[in-house]
């Protein structure tokens, strides 16, 4: 956790790499088992972080719950169109929630109204074609119409490039920040010297 924010650092697929990201800092690492993702983890790491998040989209719980045995998330994010109902079950199985919500408009920011008690964090990405690593940012003033309770992590695009503008944008429920493709050497594998500098910088 770098100044309270929490850096997460998702898509990773290999130990050595995430043992070493999380050497740097990083709080949170994200798992991905969307099937069309070409940093979906198909196979166990040699390295499991002390905090780790499985990222599905749409799966079912059983579906969950089963990579959960071989991995043991702390978090379960969400990219789909799952229900409060299933935010809430998975929470009430004791993992914390992260939500995904695509944001192209003020109206996607309004979508997480239902999503208020039953997730610990949303995460704000980028609307588009793909679901997620989509490398592009969206216009972080639509946030300005987020009011809710519900603390966010800031995604989609990322990187070293924006560094001035990440560092200068503000709101009361930004908790932390998502990495991901800006910050590679293929997918799935993290450049760590870019990480180490972002999380200096931030």
């Amino acid at each position: 956790m770098k100044d309270g924010k929490l850096i997460k650092v998702c898509g990773m697929t290999d130990g050595d790499n995430i043992r070493r990201a999380e050497a740097l800092g990083a709080d949170l690492i994200g798992f991905i088992f969307y099937p069309k993702s070409p940093r979906k983890v198909r196979a166990l790491p040699s390295f499991l972080p002390r905090k780790s998040v499985g990222v599905f989209v749409n799966s079912s719980y059983e579906e969950i719950m089963v990579q959960n045995i071989r991995f043991g998330f702390q978090y379960v994010q969400l990219h789909g169109k799952e229900t409060p109902a299933f935010c809430r079950e998975l929470r009430d199985c004791g993992f914390k929630v992260i939500k995904a919500f695509s944001i192209a408009t003020e109206r996607d920011v309004r979508l997480t109204k239902d999503y208020e008690d039953c997730c610990d964090y949303f995460l704000f990405d980028t609307k588009c074609d793909s679901v997620g690593g989509s490398g592009r940012t969206f216009d972080w003033a639509i946030l300005r119409k987020y009011e809710g309770r519900t603390p966010f992590l800031l995604s989609g695009g990322l990187s070293l490039d924006n560094i001035e503008e990440i560092r200068a944008f503000s709101h009361p429920k930004l908790a932390g920040y998502d990495l991901n493709s800006k910050f590679e050497t293929e997918p799935g594998i993290k450049d760590i010297e870019k990480l180490k500098e972002f999380i200096e910088k931030i």
